[in-house]
């Protein structure tokens, strides 16, 4: 015959069981909430490229100017370890370091330090007397004076028409760097034409430095990661922060699976600090830094109580200050200061509103915010072998997604 518990017995047990199971209850609920509409609409999205194997994995971003709305991770980050993405996974988000180098300038132009309609060699004295190509072929060159000096909007506008060359080395400064694009001809009348120019903005890196007294990277994280909580944004990621970089793939040859490739942007040590911070595009990051730095831009320029741009600085870093010169990777769009703007939304873009603003990532990262509709949305992949990674179906797949979910 079985033992009889007493109620008091059985009581405690049953207590004890619920203390014992209740945060693991909890913690799940936590980790796995009820699945939104935004993340109803976004999953299948792109869980659809994970298993055509077109990407990897990815972590998306939806947010307005005050909270996220969705944040999702999907795939793998290795796929050879079998390793999943996760929300806080970092990225190298290449271009998408740009507007923040914008951000950085104008912020000197609201201390009155600058100004961006200044000529360069107001505070770079090398690029006093520029010559210009007015013809060039196979063998000769003819080269006549700059009709004009470039202005520090020509550079956040990439219409300086400046030239380029190959770093020497892995830590060449930005001084060096910035020497070496002064002594080439100007390729074009400046102001005329647009033409994407990553040495116009490693230029404004070095106006950063001039005028502020910091370098570059130390101007970058005291002024705009710091006071944004953007704590895992950086040129250098330390040794535990590079455990969570998602790896980089392209297709294979026959386009059927995917094969690693190397960030071709890092020469020297991932956590090597003597390695250039390149104002256009060395900075990693996550969904989540990058969602801070737009709701601040969302906000007016104002992040959590504390202004950190003046609000018509926001305006002129995201209207368009190309006029009518053809600008961008896709069509219907113009810039403003470091900042690409939709001006007509079509094809890739036509899910967002008139007056967008954002940039990709040559590894097809993208980040945009929609004034009209207050939207965030932040794309990070690490995909090479786009034709134009601008204009992914990745990219198309998931703003159609995260505009119109409810």
């Amino acid at each position: 015959m079985g033992r009889m518990v007493s109620m008091p017995t059985l009581k405690r047990f049953l207590l004890v069981l619920l203390c014992a199971v209740l945060p693991v209850v909890v913690e799940a609920a936590k980790n796995n909430p009820p699945a939104s509409p935004l993340d109803q609409a976004i999953e299948p999205a792109l869980t659809k490229f994970i298993q055509e194997k077109t990407l990897s994995g990815a972590v998306t971003l939806v947010a307005d100017a005050k909270e996220n709305l969705s944040l999702k991770a999907f795939g793998f980050s290795d796929i050879a370890n079998k390793k999943n993405m996760k929300t806080d996974d970092l990225f190298w988000i290449a271009s998408m370091t740009k507007p923040i180098t914008a951000v950085a300038v104008l912020m000197l132009q609201d201390e009155s330090k600058l100004n961006v309609e200044d000529p360069v060699e107001k505070y770079l004295p090398e690029f006093k007397k520029l010559w210009m190509f007015k013809e060039q072929s196979s063998d000769s060159r003819h080269l006549i004076p700059a009709p004009r000096p470039i202005t520090i909007h020509d550079l956040l506008t990439h219409t300086s028409g400046l030239g380029d060359v190959s770093s020497p080395r892995f830590d060449a400064s930005l001084a060096e760097l910035v020497m070496a694009y002064s002594q080439q001809p100007l390729k074009f009348h400046p102001g005329s034409k647009w033409e994407y120019c990553n040495s116009g903005i490693n230029t404004l890196g070095r106006l950063v430095e001039v005028v502020s007294g910091l370098s570059y990277s130390e101007f970058v994280q005291q002024r705009i990661l710091t006071p944004l909580g953007m704590r895992d944004t950086t040129f250098w990621p330390t040794p535990n922060q590079a455990k969570r970089i998602a790896k980089s793939y392209k297709p294979t040859k026959d386009g059927n699976d995917l094969e690693e490739v190397d960030i071709y942007f890092v020469k020297g040590g991932l956590s090597d600090r003597r390695r250039t911070a390149v104002p256009a595009g060395g900075l990693f990051s996550t969904a989540q830094d990058m969602a801070s730095f737009y709701q601040m831009m969302l906000n007016g320029g104002s992040f959590r109580g504390r202004r950190i741009l003046a609000e018509n600085t926001v305006n002129a870093l995201t209207r368009t200050q190309t006029g009518t010169i053809k600008t961008g990777f896709v069509d219907g769009m113009s810039w403003g200061f470091g900042f690409q703007v939709v001006k007509h939304p079509e094809g890739v873009t036509s899910m967002l509103s008139e007056g967008s603003f954002g940039h990709g990532g040559a590894y097809a990262t993208q980040s945009w915010a929609d004034p009209v509709r207050q939207r965030i949305m932040i794309l990070m992949i690490q995909r090479a072998g786009f034709p134009n990674g601008d204009n992914s179906p990745v990219r198309k797949a998931f703003q159609e997604a995260a505009a119109t979910a409810k």
